[in-house]
């Protein structure tokens, strides 16, 4: 376990690194400290070396690998959800199932970035997240689409057309401003949009809204 040395920026993007794969892990903490926008506040390779750096220097982005070894990256999503976490955390994986992947994003992750992807996309993706959008690839977005839904009673709502635009938008992975322009509404009408969205479909993150769109609302998009 290795905790950063230096004094916290304002300005930057606080990460947290959490890898079992030492040389993938110290490579990465490479890429992202070459971001003059990103600080790495430390790195490690385990779930409880992860919560006593959060303790010492808590970040606002926790990139957090699938599998680590004996365990994996629900039990930490789990955890920091009991703990009061309030930052964002990005799954990296070599792959993961579409049932893990639903997994995920019901436990607020906020994006899958897929390891085998440009390194030079990182950077972008950690963009997209700290602005409150969902990362997910086109590969991952296609099988979760194509995938049946859960078999879970669910009552299923009827979306305004607003709120089917509103929706569109957020599969696309565009932001609240850009879903506005597209719209020709204010950044503030698709926030209020995204509000009553979050309380008719009965979820309170974006990830849990891409969730509940993919299982249960897109014949109506």
């Amino acid at each position: 376990m290795k905790a950063a040395e230096t004094a916290p920026s304002k300005a930057a993007t606080r990460i947290l690194l959490v890898d079992d794969h030492a040389l993938f892990r110290e490579s990465l903490v490479r890429l992202l400290e070459a971001d003059s926008t990103l600080e790495v506040v430390g790195h490690c390779a385990t779930i409880e070396e992860a919560f006593a750096i959060i303790g010492k220097s808590p970040p606002n982005l926790i990139l957090l690998d699938y599998d680590l070894g004996g365990q994996k990256a629900p039990a930490m999503l789990r955890r920091l959800q009991d703990s009061g976490y309030a930052g964002k955390v990005l799954i990296l994986t070599a792959g993961v199932s579409d049932q893990e992947a639903r997994e995920l994003l019901a436990l607020g992750a906020a994006g899958i970035f897929v390891k085998h992807d440009p390194p030079e996309m990182l950077s972008r993706c950690v963009e997209k997240v700290m602005a409150g959008e969902i990362w997910l690839n086109q590969g991952h977005l296609r099988a979760l689409i194509q995938s049946p839904p859960s078999q879970q009673e669910v009552r299923i709502r009827k979306l305004t057309e607003r709120e089917r635009e509103v929706l569109r938008g957020l599969l696309e992975g565009l932001s609240n401003k850009e879903i506005g322009s597209r719209l020709g509404v204010s950044e503030s009408t698709v926030k209020s949009a995204m509000q009553q969205l979050f309380q008719k479909l009965g979820v309170r993150t974006r990830s849990q809204l891409v969730r509940v769109t993919l299982e249960q609302y897109m014949d109506q998009l």
